[in-house]
C-alpha cells in the first residue's frame, strides 16, 4: 500500500510517502497566494523522486492552517450575523478577560461580522429548549434581503439556547438560503452545540468568515490531486488530530485551525511512546513558529476552547501552544539596546538572507549558519544553491552585532539564546505550570529547526533527554499518516454531579453514541475498530472554567468525582474537595482504529564502525559554551540502531540538522530515533 501525507506550512510544504517500511520525504516552498499550488508541485516532485505512478497511490491526506491564516490576515468572506433579539452586540461585549491586564495598548481584533451586518430577530428558547417566543420569519426575511443587498458572502445564524433545540436555526437557515442561494450559511448548532453565547457566536462567525474561501481551497486541492492522476479522495486532519473528509472540512472549516500542528503532535505521541517515553513535551520549530504540546501517558491533551488570531473558538482540539519563534524569525535590536527574536518572520518569500532569494533581515537561520551549526551546502528551497554564509554573516553583523558592539559569532549566539529562552519558557508554561516535572520528562523535537536548538532548549528547560525522530523536518506530514479518522460530538448538561446529574450525563452519552454510530459504520465494517472516548467537562460550583475528565462506560459517580479533583489539582494546582462539583459538557470522540501507520523498527545493515559509515568530515562550530570547536559531522543516513555519538557533533539529514553540544551524547534506538542526553544524565 502506498500512502502520502502532506503538511502545508507557512514556509515549506512537506510531503511523506510510505510504501511498507520505505519512507520518502520531500519539501517544497509554500505558495501563500494559493496553497494548493505547492501541494500539486510537491506531489509531482515526490512521485518522481519515489518512482511511483499516481495510479498506484492508495491513500492521501493533508493538513493546512489555511483557515487560521485567513483569520490572522482578515482575508475571509464578507460575513453577516442573524441572532436573537437583544444579542446583536455579544461579539463586542465579549468577556472581561484581557491578554495583558495592565497594557492599555492591547485591543481586541475587530468583529468579523461588523455591526452594520448583524441583525436581531424576535425568537426565544429557554434553557431547556422550550419555545418562549416563536421565530419571526418576516424579520429573518428582512434581514436576509438587507444582507443580500450588501453583497454578503457568508451568514452565521446563532440563536439563544439553540444547543438545546435547533428548530429555529434550521428554519432561519432555510429562509436565508432561499434569499442568498450562493452564500455560505452556517448555524451554531452545527459547529458548536454548547452553552456560552459569546464563544458559540464567535466560533460560528469565524466558521462563516473562512468558509467560502476554505471551500474553494479544498476544491482546488481535490481538483489538483485528481489532475495528477491520484484516484482516492484526499482526507484532511482536523484540530483534534483525527482525519475527516474534505466535505466535512468545507462545512466546518473552523475545526481545521490547528490541522498541520495537530498531525505533528499525533506523530510525536506515537513515536515517543514506542521509544519508551509516555510523558514528553513536544515542540515543532518550523520556519515561522514553534508549536508546543504536552503529551501525558502517551496521549496529547485535548482542550475544548482555544484562541485563533484573537477570536475564541469552542471546538475540541489538541492543546497546542503556538509562539512566534522559527528559523525565519527576525532578530532586531530595539532603541533600548534589547535583542528581540520574532514573532515577525521572513517566511518563505523572501526568507532568511542565507537563502539568497532577496531576504535582507537577520533571522535565526542566519545565526545558525554564522555559528557553523548549519552547513552552507544545505539547500532546502527551490532556487537556492546551498546557503549563503557570507550573506548570513553580513546581516548578523549589520543588524545585530554592530548595534550591540559585539563580534558576529557572539551576536549570533545571542540570537540563538533569545530564541531558545522563548521556546523553553513556553514549554515550562505547558508542563511545569500544569503540575508536570520537566526533570522527569523528555522533549521530542522536530520541524526543520527543532533539532538545531533541541539540546539548548533541554538545558534551558532542565529536561534530561531529547528525542529526535527520523526526518524531523517532515514529521507533520508523517503524522497525517499516523492519524485515524475521528469525529467529536458534544452535549451541554449543566447539572450537579449527583445521582440525577450523572444519569443526565449517561443519557447524553447514549444520545451522542446514537449520532456517532452511523458515521463509524460508514467508515469501517469492523465493529472492533469503532472506538468511543468519553470526556466529561466539569467544574466546582461557582467557577467559570472546566477541567476535562476521561470517563469509561460504567464508571461510578464517586470515581468520577475523585478523578475530577485530581484533574483539577493537576490543571490548577489545587482542589476544593468540600465544594460541590457541576457537570457542564459531555463530549464523545469517535475514532476509527487501524487506519494509521505505526513507528517502524530499523534493521542493522552493517558491521562497520560508525566512523566509517556516517562520518563526513569536520568543521569549526561555535558553541555558546566553549566558543569555536573543531566538530565532527555525521550523515544520519549512515547511522543505525545501537550507535552512540559523543559531542560535539553535527548530524545532518535531508530535512534537518541536529546539534550535539560538548558533553552531550546521542544514541540511536531501534526505530532510528536519536536520543540526546547531557553527560550527567547518562
Amino acid at each position: 500500500m502506498i500512502r502520502i501525507g502532506i503538511d502545508v506550512g507557512g514556509t515549506f510544504t512537506d510531503l511523506t510517502l510510505l510504501q511498507g517500511a520505505r519512507a520518502v520525504h520531500h519539501k517544497t516552498p509554500s505558495t501563500p497566494a494559493d496553497p494548493s499550488e505547492a501541494i500539486e508541485t510537491g506531489l509531482r516532485e515526490l512521485l518522481a523522486l519515489a518512482d511511483v505512478e499516481p495510479s498506484q497511490v492508495d491513500w492521501i491526506g493533508h493538513g493546512a492552517t489555511v483557515a487560521t491564516n485567513m483569520a490572522i490576515e482578515r482575508k475571509g468572506a464578507r460575513t453577516g450575523l442573524i441572532t436573537t433579539q437583544g444579542f446583536r452586540d455579544v461579539l463586542e461585549i465579549a468577556r472581561q478577560t484581557r491578554p495583558n491586564l495592565y497594557d492599555y495598548r492591547e485591543t481586541r481584533p475587530p468583529p468579523l461580522a461588523p455591526r452594520r451586518r448583524r441583525f436581531e430577530v424576535p425568537e426565544r428558547l429557554d434553557q431547556t429548549g422550550a419555545v418562549l417566543t416563536p421565530l419571526d420569519a418576516l424579520s429573518v426575511n428582512a434581514a436576509g434581503i438587507t444582507l443580500a443587498a450588501d453583497g454578503v458572502e457568508a451568514v452565521a445564524i446563532v440563536f439563544l439556547h439553540s444547543y438545546r433545540n435547533a428548530a429555529h436555526e434550521k428554519q432561519a437557515a432555510a429562509i436565508v438560503r432561499g434569499l442568498l442561494p450562493d452564500a455560505y450559511i452556517t448555524c451554531s448548532h452545527e459547529v458548536s452545540p454548547e452553552f456560552r453565547e459569546f464563544e458559540r457566536t464567535s466560533t460560528t462567525v469565524l466558521n462563516a468568515f473562512v468558509g467560502p474561501r476554505m471551500a474553494k481551497y479544498l476544491g482546488e486541492v481535490q481538483r489538483r490531486v485528481a489532475d495528477i492522476g491520484i484516484q482516492p479522495p484526499p482526507y484532511m486532519v482536523h484540530s483534534g488530530g483525527g482525519l475527516m473528509t474534505l466535505d466535512t472540512a468545507a462545512a466546518e472549516p473552523v475545526r481545521t485551525c490547528l490541522s498541520g500542528p495537530a498531525a505533528g503532535v499525533a506523530a510525536a505521541a506515537a513515536i515517543a511512546s514506542a521509544a519508551g517515553y509516555p510523558n514528553v513535551a513536544a515542540f515543532d520549530v518550523g520556519g515561522t513558529s514553534t508549536d508546543i504540546a504536552l503529551i501525558a501517558e502517551g496521549a496529547a491533551r485535548v482542550t475544548a476552547e482555544r484562541d485563533v488570531a484573537g477570536y475564541p473558538v469552542r471546538a475540541a482540539s489538541l492543546d497546542i501552544t503556538v509562539i512566534g519563534a522559527g528559523g525565519g524569525s527576525i532578530a532586531t535590536v530595539d532603541t533600548a539596546g534589547g535583542l528581540k527574536v520574532g514573532p515577525e518572520s521572513a517566511g518563505a518569500d523572501p526568507g532568511p538572507a542565507a537563502y539568497g532569494l532577496g531576504g535582507k533581515r537577520a533571522t535565526l537561520t542566519d545565526a545558525n549558519l554564522a555559528l557553523g551549526r548549519l552547513s552552507a551546502a544545505a539547500g532546502l528551497v527551490e532556487g537556492a544553491q546551498g546557503l549563503d554564509a557570507t550573506a548570513a554573516r553580513a546581516v548578523i553583523q549589520g543588524q545585530v552585532a554592530a548595534p550591540l558592539g559585539l563580534g558576529v559569532e557572539a551576536a549570533a549566539a545571542g540570537v540563538l539564546r533569545v530564541a531558545v529562552a522563548n521556546i523553553a519558557r513556553a514549554i515550562r508554561a505547558a508542563t511545569s505550570e500544569r503540575g508536570y516535572d520537566l526533570g522527569e520528562m523528555a522533549l521530542i523535537a522536530y520541524g526543520g529547526a527543532g533539532p538545531l536548538v533541541a539540546a539548548d532548549v533541554a538545558a534551558e528547560a532542565g529536561c534530561p533527554a531529547v528525542i529526535i525522530p527520523l526526518a524531523p523536518g517532515t514529521l507533520c506530514a508523517r503524522g497525517i499518516l499516523m492519524s485515524d479518522p475521528a469525529m467529536d460530538f458534544v452535549r451541554t448538561v449543566l447539572a450537579p454531579a449527583d445521582g440525577a446529574g450523572w444519569d443526565a450525563a449517561d443519557k447524553a452519552f447514549v444520545a451522542m453514541t446514537a449520532d456517532a454510530d452511523p458515521w463509524l459504520t460508514s467508515e469501517t465494517p469492523d465493529p472492533t475498530c469503532r472506538l468511543r472516548r468519553r470526556i466529561v467537562e466539569a467544574r466546582y460550583q461557582g467557577q467559570s472554567f472546566e477541567a476535562a475528565v476521561d470517563v469509561e462506560e460504567g464508571l461510578s459517580l464517586d470515581d468520577f468525582i475523585e478523578r475530577f479533583h485530581t484533574a483539577h489539582a493537576m490543571e490548577h494546582g489545587y482542589d476544593i474537595r468540600e465544594r460541590a462539583v457541576e457537570i457542564v459538557n459531555c463530549r464523545l470522540i469517535a475514532t476509527v482504529d487501524g487506519v494509521k501507520s505505526s513507528p517502524v523498527q530499523i534493521e542493522v545493515q552493517s558491521d562497520l564502525p560508525v566512523d566509517e559509515r556516517a562520518h563526513t568530515g569536520t568543521s569549526k562550530v561555535y558553541f555558546t559554551e566553549g566558543g569555536a570547536i573543531e566538530t565532527m559531522r555525521f550523515d544520519r543516513q549512515g547511522l543505525q540502531p545501537g550507535d552512540t555519538l559523543q559531542g560535539p557533533a553535527i548530524i545532518t539529514e535531508k530535512t534537518s540538522t541536529t546539534v550535539l553540544p560538548p558533553r552531550w551524547a546521542a544514541t540511536v534506538d531501534r526505530y532510528g530515533n536519536l536520543t540526546l542526553a547531557a553527560a550527567r544524565s547518562l
